[in-house]
C-alpha cells in the first residue's frame, strides 16, 4: 500500500520502524505475515505486505516503499529475514527502537477481530484481507495527518 503524497509529510531524515503481525487466511493452518513499514517521526504507515515469514517477504515490503524512504535508517526486531536490508538496525524490543510500530500492532489487533491471537476469526480470503487492511490503514493515516496539522 502506498498512500498518496497529500496524506505524507516526509521528514528530511526518515527512519523507519520495521514490523510483522500473524494472521490466519481460509484455515488455522495457513498462517501468513503482515510487514508494516511506519515512519518514526509521522506514525504513518508507510507500506506494508502480506506475504509469510521469508527474506522474499521483506524485499517486497522493501520494493514498496515510495522512493524517498528506500534509503532512510530502519529499524526491527531480531528476525533473520530483516538480513537483507542495508541501513538497517535490528535491536531488541527493550531497546526502544520499535515501540511506535509495536504500539500500532496493538491497535491493529484491538481494531480487528480477524487479527487478534488465539481467536477463531480469521479472514476467508486474502483478497479481502488486503482490501480491509488497504482501507483501514488509508484511514488511519488520513487521521494521523489530521493531527499533524
Amino acid at each position: 500500500m502506498n498512500v498518496p503524497d497529500a496524506t505524507m509529510k516526509t521528514p528530511k531524515a526518515a527512519m523507519l520502524e520495521l514490523d510483522e503481525v500473524f494472521t490466519f487466511v481460509g484455515y488455522k493452518k495457513n498462517q501468513v505475515r503482515i510487514w508494516v513499514a511506519q515512519d518514526r517521526e509521522t506514525r504513518q504507515v508507510v507500506s506494508y505486505y502480506i506475504g509469510d515469514g521469508s527474506m522474499a517477504s521483506c524485499k517486497a515490503l522493501w520494493r514498496k516503499l515510495p522512493w524517498r524512504y528506500q534509503k532512510s535508517q530502519s529499524y526491527s526486531d531480531l528476525w533473520r529475514s530483516y538480513n537483507c536490508l542495508l541501513d538497517h538496525e535490528m535491536v531488541g524490543k527493550g531497546a526502544g527502537h520499535m515501540c511506535h510500530v509495536e504500539r500500532f500492532n496493538g491497535v491493529l489487533r484491538h481494531r480487528f477481530s480477524r487479527m487478534v491471537r488465539r481467536s477463531l476469526s480469521f479472514s476467508k480470503k486474502l483478497s479481502m484481507l488486503h482490501l480491509h487492511l488497504k482501507w483501514w490503514m488509508y484511514g488511519y493515516n488520513l487521521d494521523i495527518a489530521s493531527r499533524q496539522i
